[in-house]
């Protein structure tokens, strides 16, 4: 999930909102909802796995590639406008939809067929999930890809702290409670992608894999980046965020003299409470679990019970809805939230409503 632009309320029909050819040896995905950034909705996740499904068992088909229509990115996450409407009214939508969506991740990352993402441009929350679980993921000078759910009162999902607990160091705990965006630099370092390309060589690229393997055509297009800034940042991120608390870690980076640790600060006491310390336990947790299976069924815990508590709906509100960027948090404070109030969003929601997610498929390289 993340912050989702405004609703593309005069945009496609559900038919339309995610594209599908074959193109040579390529299956393509678009996702067709540029005036909202290509949010993601329950249609378009339904869809996406059905033509994944299809594929898998078509000889035509070497390969699958997922992109998204217009210029500025390829998907800016859920749609949490609904999400909040459903909050609101205490529905079961929202639990329906991030059933199928975090299975279609879990398909993603165990696809028989290399899974070609072009991460072009903004890729954020659930856009992260339809894109970093595949095994050739592809950045461009224009990326700029985040989990920025603790500025909506939400914890990092579609298998976020999966791929977050498993950074160098602790950049994935400073990325995952800060939300920051990073470039092509520092989603390579951070695991989150696998290649460099420029943005003007996506169009030869695609017309490439067309006609030969993913493996073969990427060496030809890739690239180096441009530094990112994370890796100089790596003593006082590593230092600050292995402190056993929030509040420790708020410590560590106000002590600090590099100005960059003070704007994290900064940035982390505008954030939910309540998230930040959901999040920086599930990170943690999420970094010793054995399987993307295992953080995603942790993840499903978190967000149903997430449904119920206030800083999700007033998040979404202060962030999309109003757009007055004045969350007023309940707890307003970090110091006022106990480890059984953390406790509770990784509570287990009874036998009939936990997330199955059986290994359907096997990973492969790029090959």
């Amino acid at each position: 999930m993340s912050t989702e632009p405004e609703t593309d309320a005069s945009g496609p029909s559900d038919d339309d909102t995610v594209l599908f050819h074959v193109d040579g040896r390529t299956g393509v995905v678009t996702l067709n909802r540029p005036r909202a950034l290509n949010a993601l909705t329950h249609p378009m996740v339904l869809r996406i796995a059905e033509a994944l499904d299809a594929w898998a068992d078509d000889p035509a088909v070497g390969h699958v590639l997922i992109r998204g229509a217009g210029e500025r990115g390829l998907c800016a996450g859920g749609d949490i406008r609904a999400i909040h409407d459903d909050a609101k009214a205490g529905g079961t939508a929202s639990a329906g939809f991030w059933r199928d969506e975090y299975r279609l991740n879990a398909r993603i990352a165990r696809y028989p067929k290399p899974y070609v993402a072009l991460m072009d441009g903004i890729v954020m929350g659930g856009g992260v999930g339809v894109s970093s679980h595949g095994s050739v993921r592809v950045v461009t000078e224009r990326s700029r890809v985040a989990m920025p759910e603790t500025g909506i009162g939400f914890v990092p999902d579609v298998g976020g702290t999966w791929l977050l607990g498993r950074a160098p160091g602790r950049l994935g705990t400073h990325l995952a409670l800060t939300g920051a965006a990073v470039g092509a630099a520092d989603a390579l370092l951070c695991g989150l992608a696998d290649h460099f390309v420029p943005a003007e060589r996506l169009p030869d690229l695609t017309a490439a894999l067309a006609t030969a393997p993913a493996g073969e055509v990427l060496p030809r297009y890739a690239g180096v980046p441009a530094p990112g800034v994370l890796a100089d940042g790596r003593s006082w991120i590593d230092h600050c965020y292995a402190a056993g608390t929030v509040e420790e870690i708020v410590e560590r980076l106000l002590g600090r003299d590099e100005p960059a640790a003070k704007e994290a600060a900064e940035t982390l006491l505008a954030k939910s409470p309540t998230a930040l310390k959901v999040t920086l336990a599930a990170v943690r947790r999420a970094a010793a679990l054995d399987t993307l299976e295992g953080a995603l069924t942790q993840e499903f815990r978190v967000s149903c019970n997430a449904l119920t508590t206030p800083d999700l709906v007033e998040g979404i509100r202060a962030q999309v809805v109003d757009k007055d960027r004045t969350p007023r948090w309940s707890p307003p404070t970090l110091a006022e939230i106990t480890d059984a109030d953390v406790e509770r969003f990784f509570a287990p929601l009874g036998e009939d409503r936990e997330l199955r997610l059986p290994r359907l498929f096997r990973g492969v390289s790029a090959q």
